[in-house]
């Protein structure tokens, strides 16, 4: 990262460039292109970073797996016969074939098509044909079980894994975002859970774009001017005047929008209907006397988009939304989001729900579409002037609110972070620094 002081003094690298003096803050275009940065970050980022894998809700009973592809490897997380959850990579220790072949379903075993070499829920090898070839004695099967991943949290129901055996506690890598992440948990006494099916689709464009549009409260205007005009037709307003972004540390951030639309089962608004706002006033009863009004208020009334670096968005706002991003190349990303609810949840509440998930940030909603087209876009465009060395050119422009920050932006105790408006670009910048940290520098461009 070159900084360039208020002296006009030069340091440090060249994917970003801060100028105090100015002030301005770019970051060159061939981060989002470069073969070579990609693979700089799944080695960097992917292969030592905590990464969301999964929600417990998933795999309710005994026997209950997924797959999923996470960092470019192929996890098989599973919930085995005394109840503990497990991940391995889905590869037979024989020969690496995958193991299991559907993305989900219930097996006390695991049996590999191409050899019948079979493996309990638990990671035992259990069997395999002619077992008189190999060598006598329990070693040989023991040190041919199911192989795990290096690290596996459990965080309020979030399932976080890391690759590298050395890596700090999964508190130390989530710090205040952790408690964001709680606030989801706490919407419901009786727990959180994820909703059948799967919403998957792939986008032409960067990775850290989808990351930067999330954390983007500037185009949520000009970008979704549909969505606006629909909420004034039908007699709602919002602004983005009061929004913030806040700074978590670490490459986390997120969006804090208040008044913005209702929030099912917490904030009604009349579009909702009379069921679900008698519904809501006792739910909001039950959650301040269980949390306190204060934190309760913050659940309720504040719509929230959490980035939890490197690999998830949680979307807490209409309806809530977990979104997982899963790099594929310098110009492909592909998406992963579920829908998670309160446990016992009416089928009225929970057919309300959908409605508002779809709506807006589901991938044929009012927001979404208008966000891909928008990351695709920009991926277009930095392959417009790649080669272009004259100054300025090759370069994107990350300078909103640059000066406010420069000067102090106001930490604040409740929310947890340094605060700014979210038309301001300070979390944008914070997640390019964190990038710079864990990938800049061990890359040339």
């Amino acid at each position: 990262m070159t900084i360039v002081d208020r002296a006009g003094v030069r340091a440090g690298g060249h994917w970003i460039e801060e100028d105090a003096g100015e002030p301005t803050f770019r970051v060159h275009r061939s981060a989002f292109r470069s073969q070579a940065v990609f693979d700089a970050e799944m080695q960097q980022l992917w292969g030592h970073q905590w990464l969301y894998l999964a929600h417990q809700s998933e795999i309710p009973e005994r026997g209950d797996y997924k797959t999923r592809i996470v960092g470019g490897r192929d996890l098989l997380v599973v919930r085995d016969e005394q109840g503990e959850i497990r991940v391995y990579f889905n590869s037979c220790p024989h020969r690496g074939t995958v193991l299991a072949r559907q993305c989900e379903g219930n097996a006390r075993y695991f049996k590999c098509f191409y050899h019948a070499w079979s493996f309990s829920n638990s990671g035992q090898l259990v069997s395999l044909p002619d077992e008189g070839a190999y060598p006598p004695g329990e070693a040989f099967k023991a040190r041919s079980g199911l192989r795990t991943v290096p690290l596996v949290e459990n965080f309020r129901g979030f399932i976080f894994v890391c690759f590298d055996p050395a890596a700090a506690p999964l508190a130390d890598h989530l710090g205040v975002a952790g408690d964001y992440i709680a606030m989801v948990a706490e919407h419901c006494a009786e727990g959180m859970e994820v909703l059948p099916g799967t919403q998957r689709y792939s986008v032409r464009g960067n990775w850290k774009l989808a990351v930067e549009n999330a954390m983007d409260g500037y185009h949520f205007g000009p970008t979704h001017a549909t969505f606006v005009a629909w909420l004034r037709e039908t007699g709602f307003t919002t602004t983005d005047e009061g929004g913030k972004a806040v700074v978590l540390g670490g490459g986390h951030s997120v969006l804090v929008q208040s008044g913005h639309s209702g929030r099912v089962g917490l904030q009604w608004e009349p579009r909702f209907g009379d069921e679900e706002r008698a519904r809501t006033d006792t739910n909001r009863q039950e959650l301040f006397a269980r949390v306190g009004e204060e934190r309760g208020r913050r659940i309720a009334e504040t719509s929230r988009i959490l980035y939890v670096f490197p690999n998830l968005l949680l979307f807490d706002i209409e309806a809530l939304s977990i979104r997982q991003l899963e790099p594929v190349s310098p110009g492909r990303t592909d998406v992963r989001a579920w829908e998670l609810a309160p446990v016992g949840e009416p089928a009225s509440a929970r057919e309300l729900r959908l409605k508002m998930l779809v709506s807006f940030v589901g991938p044929g909603g009012l927001a979404t579409p208008d966000d891909i087209e928008a990351y695709e876009a920009i991926q277009r465009g930095v392959e417009a002037t790649a080669g272009d060395e004259r100054p300025g050119v090759d370069w994107n422009d990350i300078s909103r609110g640059l000066a406010d920050e420069l000067a102090g932006l106001p930490h604040d105790e409740i929310l947890g972070g340094t605060v700014s408006r979210s038309i301001d670009e300070s979390a944008i910048r914070s997640f390019w620094r964190q990038w710079h940290t864990a990938v800049g520098s061990a890359v040339a461009r």
